[in-house]
C-alpha cells in the first residue's frame, strides 16, 4: 500500500475481513490457552504489540519502504494507541473470563455500539430501523448470557459479561478512529504506530507480571502475537477498501471458529442459549448494515 486513500473495493474488503475474523478467532483461542498456562494478560498484550512493531519495521526496511511510516498525525496515532490498548485489555480479558464462543458472540454487538456512538458523539439521527436493531441486539445478549448468570453455567460471570460488552464498544470506537486515519495514512503506518507507541508503555508492567514459561507456552504466546499482528493489518486494510457497516458482517464467521475451538481445544460445546441469542445479535448487525447502506445511497442522490 503506497497511497493514503484507496478507492472502495467492497468484495476485497469483505474477503480481508473474513480472513481477519479467522485470525482473531485463532488469536482469542491462543490467548485463552496461554492464560491457562500462566501467562498474564499484560504480558500477552506487550508481546503482541512489540512483535508487531518489530516485524512491520523489519519487513518495510527490507523492502525499502520505510517511507510508508512517515506521518504528520502522531497525535491521532497516539489517541488510537490509547483506545486500542484499552480495547485489547477488555477484548483479551473477555476471552479469559468467558467461554470462547460467548466472548465472541458479545463481540458481535460492535455495530450496535457504533450506532450509539454516532448518536452520542456525532449527533446522528437514529430512526426506527436502527433503534429496533439495537433492541433486538440487546435482547440477544440477554438470551445468550441470562441463563449463564445463574447456577446453570458457572463459567459465565457478571464481571465477564461487563468486560465482554465493553470490548465491542471499544472496537466500534476504534473503527471510527481507523477510518479517519485511513484518509491520510498507509495501513502499515496505522498498525506500526499503534504497536510502537503502546509497547513501551506496556513494558513498564513487565517486571510485575512477567513469569517463567516453558517452551510450549512461549510458542503459544508467539503464535498469538503473530495472529494478532496479522489480524490488525487485515482489519485496517478492510476498513480502507470498505465501510465499517459492511465489513463488520464478516466478523460473524468468527463464531464458527470459536465454537470449533471451544469443542476441540477446551472441551466445551456452546450451550443452546447461545444458538438462540446469537441469531438475534447477528440480525441486529445485518439490519444496521442494511440501513447504513441505504442512508449512504440516499446521500449520493
Amino acid at each position: 500500500m503506497d497511497g493514503s486513500i484507496a478507492r472502495p473495493r467492497p468484495l476485497l474488503a469483505l474477503f480481508l475481513r473474513l480472513l481477519a475474523a479467522l485470525a482473531l478467532a485463532t488469536m482469542a483461542m491462543l490467548v485463552k490457552l496461554a492464560g491457562t498456562r500462566g501467562a498474564h494478560l499484560l504480558e500477552m498484550i506487550f508481546w503482541r504489540q512489540a512483535l508487531a512493531a518489530m516485524l512491520i519495521g523489519i519487513g518495510l526496511a527490507a523492502a525499502g519502504k520505510l517511507a510508508l511510516l512517515r506521518t504528520r498525525r502522531l497525535g491521532a496515532h497516539g489517541r488510537r494507541a490509547v483506545s486500542g490498548t484499552i480495547g485489547m485489555l477488555f477484548t483479551y480479558g473477555a476471552v479469559l473470563l468467558l467461554p470462547l464462543a460467548e466472548a465472541t458472540t458479545l463481540g458481535f454487538t460492535a455495530p450496535i455500539f457504533a450506532v450509539l456512538i454516532a448518536l452520542a458523539m456525532f449527533g446522528e439521527k437514529i430512526g426506527r430501523y436502527r433503534m429496533g436493531a439495537i433492541a433486538i441486539g440487546f435482547t440477544g445478549v440477554l438470551v445468550v448470557m441470562g441463563p449463564g448468570l445463574g447456577e446453570a453455567d458457572e463459567a459465565i460471570t457478571l464481571a465477564g459479561v461487563i468486560v465482554g460488552l465493553i470490548a465491542p464498544f471499544m472496537v466500534a470506537l476504534i473503527s471510527f478512529q481507523v477510518q479517519d486515519l485511513n484518509t491520510t495514512e498507509s495501513a502499515w503506518s496505522i498498525v506500526f504506530w499503534f504497536s510502537a507507541l503502546s509497547a513501551p508503555v506496556l513494558a513498564l508492567a513487565l517486571p510485575f507480571v512477567l513469569g517463567p514459561h516453558d517452551s510450549e507456552t512461549w510458542g503459544i504466546i508467539l503464535a498469538m502475537a503473530l495472529c494478532g499482528a496479522l489480524a490488525q493489518v487485515l482489519l485496517t486494510l478492510s476498513l480502507r477498501f470498505g465501510s465499517a457497516a459492511v465489513v463488520l458482517l464478516m466478523d460473524y464467521t468468527a463464531l464458527l471458529w470459536a465454537s470449533l475451538y471451544g469443542v476441540f481445544i477446551f472441551d466445551r460445546a456452546a450451550p443452546a442459549s447461545l444458538w438462540l441469542g446469537a441469531p438475534l445479535i447477528v440480525t441486529a448487525g445485518l439490519i444496521i448494515a442494511w440501513r447504513e447502506r441505504e442512508l449512504a445511497r440516499l446521500k449520493r442522490r
